[in-house]
């Protein structure tokens, strides 16, 4: 995965493959053509849980219908000190969709690893 700088406070990642534009508002120096990277962030996390929960009612023959996933960051300067996950399901429903989220949470990769603490290096070429 890389990433390359358009100009301004706009950039180009290449997602395995898919192209996709990282821009900032106006408000913060960009154009506003695309997602800010803590947009991205929030999006990586509530894409991954949303398939991991499929994946856990998959894996138990459970129906799933209507799921939808929200990821919200609290900031403090420079970073989110909270992120709340919101699940929902049109069904199943109550014990059954809690039984699927907690399976999410064991095998969701990017909540994993945010909760592990990773450790980040930072080289120059």
């Amino acid at each position: 995965m890389g990433a390359v700088w358009e100009g301004g406070m706009r950039c180009t990642v290449d997602a395995g493959g898919f192209p996709l534009v990282v821009d900032e508002p106006p408000s913060a120096g960009g154009t506003g053509q695309g997602p800010q990277p803590t947009e991205l962030l929030l999006g990586a996390i509530a894409s991954c849980f949303t398939l991991a929960v499929a994946h856990s009612a998959r894996k138990r023959d459970v129906a799933l219908r209507g799921l939808a996933v929200d990821a919200t960051g609290t900031y403090d300067g420079p970073r989110f000190t909270a992120i709340e996950i919101a699940v929902r399901a049109d069904a199943p429903g109550g014990e059954e969709l809690a039984r699927l989220v907690a399976v999410a949470e064991r095998v969701c990769y990017v909540t994993n690893t945010l909760r592990g603490d990773p450790t980040i290096t930072v080289t120059t070429t």
